[in-house]
Parts: C-alpha cells; structure tokens; sequence
C-alpha cells in the first residue's frame, strides 16, 4: 500500500513464533496461525503484511505459445485455481475417453481427477454424494428403481443402498477404467457397487436412455464431470427430453448443475429447458464441497406431471429409513435439515433467474428457493 492506508493494519504476527500485544509484550500464536504461516519467510506475500501465503496464488505457472498462463485457463472457471499439496502420485494413465490421475494429498486424503479437473477426495466427498442421492429421492415415497448416469466411482451408489424400497439400481458409466481405479484406491466408495440390486452398463448413458422403456425410473440420478467434452451432451435439451420420457409420472432427477459464483449462465440455459421439459416442478439446490471450485456445488431437481414432488419438506426423511445404516457407513452430511436449507437461494441467484417466473402456467411452475 502507498503512503499511510494500510497504517494500524500491520499484523502483530512476527516470524518467531510469538505475537506482539501492541504493548511490546509477546504471546504464544495459536496453532491455527502457525499452520498458515509460510514454510519459508522469503514466500511470505508481499502486498500487505496481514495476507498470508497459501490464500492466493501468483501467476508462477507456464504460458502457451500466446503467452496465455495456463495455470488460470481453464475454460470452466477461467482467472482462478485451488492448490492442494501432493504428497504423492498413486496412479496416472488415460483411458479411451480421459486421463485419470489418483493422488494422496496432505489435506483431504485421496484425490480423483478426470482430465484435470478434481471429482472428489476423501475428506469431503460426502457432501456431494449424499446430497446428489437424498435430495431426490428422500423426496418420493418408496423408490424402487434408480438409475444413475456416470458415477463411476461408487459413491451415488452407496447412498442409494440405505434405501431398503429400492429394488433395482442401474448405472451406465461410459469409462470402465475409472470403476477399476477407484475399486483399487477408493474402496469405501467403490462398496456402492457390491449391493445385489446394481446392474452395471457401460456405455454412452444418452444412447442407454433410447432404449429404456418409457415411465421405467422412479429417479434418475446424471452423477456426470463438467459440461465438457463427451458430458455437453448431458446439459442439452435432447437429452432431458429423454430422461423425462424414462420416468414415471412424478418422477425425479437430480442432475449435477455447477457453482452458482461461476456458471450462472449455464444455470439459467438448464432450469429454462427443464421448466420447458418437465411437466411437474423444477427447483436448484445447493451444498458446500470445499475442492469444487468456488467451494459450492448445485444440483437441479425436476419432476414429471403426475403425484406431485415437494422437494422442499422430504417425504421419504433419511432418519425413518429402516436401510439408513445398510452400507456401513453413517451419514456425514445429509439430513433433513440440511435437505430443505439447500434451496435456500442468495438474492443474486435469485434475481439472475428471475427470468424463469414470467408468467409460468401452473403446469410449468419453477421455484427457487
């Protein structure tokens, strides 16, 4: 800062470990200040003596022949990136479809990545697959047959076994390779699959939809990575169309529908074809998923005409369920608290999707929060 602005801001944190008063005296810092201090002084951020060194990153990474930084170019979420420390590389290749990286973090344990781009740890892959998994169908009473496209590392899977209604599970996972990789390094995600009632597909999950008989699924679960690639076609009307045709009448899905800081657009182009698509409710949903980025995650939930979906108040509550604990593992994230707080909307999302609320006949009707 130039001049007096940042005057009486200076952090009383010295690098001896110990912390001034203000009155010359010294104290102890407490260990959550030790962690975030720089391993080496000479990294300490030079902007301003309150910011420590692990918030922000310096452009250090290689640029492209047009002198673009890739580092901070990813199309996704362009200008920004999320560290995490490698302690190390427990797997690398590339199937026919992505590359796969598997690797130990210092942490949030094991991390999946798909062409770059992180799919879960271990420390907080909860928040993304319970949700995914009860919102809708904690939203129905007694679902018997589930399909869940992607999803290949197990982890929807694991959700849907607490349900004891559920009679049949089907999967259609494009990349078998992913299923090996996390059957080796992430077991406790890979148990989804030991349930008797999966049936595993792999193949391309638009070209499985053609054929499913129409009104088959109670709920369909699209578990996909980002709309890039080979998964654009899983945020696009054509698809949708065919996912409402496999459902019965009130039927749900929950489809994976990005960050609400980064992908409002993407957001609005959904929740526009989806009000057109299906005949019932239409409603985004949020959860907190710290290695996403942004750090939030959204999931957008639409019935078919029929009984009608209260995703707001569950139905079908995770704490009454009889199969609750049937996967050995007790709940992390969920509950029914948890359920109806995720459509809690910020007013910004709600103004950016205000759009949506002209004049909808009852039939058509979305709600946001």
């Amino acid at each position: 800062m130039e001049g007096g602005a940042g005057k009486g801001l200076e952090c009383p944190k010295i690098m001896d470990g110990k912390a001034s008063n203000g009155k010359g005296l010294k104290k102890a810092i407490p260990s959550c200040c030790l962690k975030a201090k720089a391993s080496a002084p000479e990294n300490d951020a030079k902007c301003h003596s309150t910011v420590v060194s692990g918030w922000f990153s310096e452009p250090q990474s290689c640029s492209d022949k047009a002198g673009n930084l890739m580092y901070f170019n990813n199309p996704m979420w362009p200008g920004e990136a999320h560290s995490l420390k490698v302690e190390n590389i427990l797997f690398q290749g590339k199937s026919e479809f992505q590359e796969i990286l598997v690797f130990e973090s210092s942490a949030y344990g094991k991390v999946l990545v798909l062409d770059g781009i992180v799919q879960l740890s271990e420390k907080d892959e909860c928040a993304y697959q319970e949700m995914i998994a009860h919102l809708p169908l904690c939203s129905i009473e007694s679902p018997k047959r589930v399909l869940v496209v992607g999803g290949g590392d197990g982890g929807v899977l694991r959700e849907i076994s607490r349900h004891s209604s559920v009679e049949l599970i089907d999967i259609c996972e494009i990349d078998k390779m992913v299923i090996d990789v996390c059957k080796k390094f992430f077991p406790q995600l890979y148990v989804g699959f030991e349930d008797p009632r999966v049936q595993l597909h792999v193949g391309d999950a638009v070209e499985f939809l053609r054929h499913v008989p129409e009104g088959k699924y109670d709920a369909i679960i699209v578990d996909s990575s980002d709309p890039v690639g080979p998964a654009q076609e899983l945020v696009e009307r054509p698809f949708f169309e065919t996912t409402a045709r496999a459902l019965r009448p009130g039927g749900v899905l929950c489809n994976m529908a990005e960050s609400m800081w980064l992908h409002t657009h993407l957001i609005q182009d959904m929740l526009s074809i989806c009000r057109e698509t299906f005949k019932g409710s239409v409603h985004y949903a949020w959860a907190s998923v710290p290695t996403y980025p942004s750090g939030v995650i959204g999931f957008l939930l639409c019935s078919t005409e029929g009984p009608p979906v209260d995703f707001l108040h569950p139905v079908n509550p995770i704490e009454k369920l009889e199969g609750n604990l049937k996967c050995g593992r007790e709940l992390r994230f969920y509950n029914s608290e948890i359920h109806s707080a995720a459509f809690a909307l910020p007013s910004f999302v709600r103004r950016e999707v205000s759009i949506l609320h002209n004049s909808p006949t009852p039939a058509q009707r979305i709600c946001v929060s």
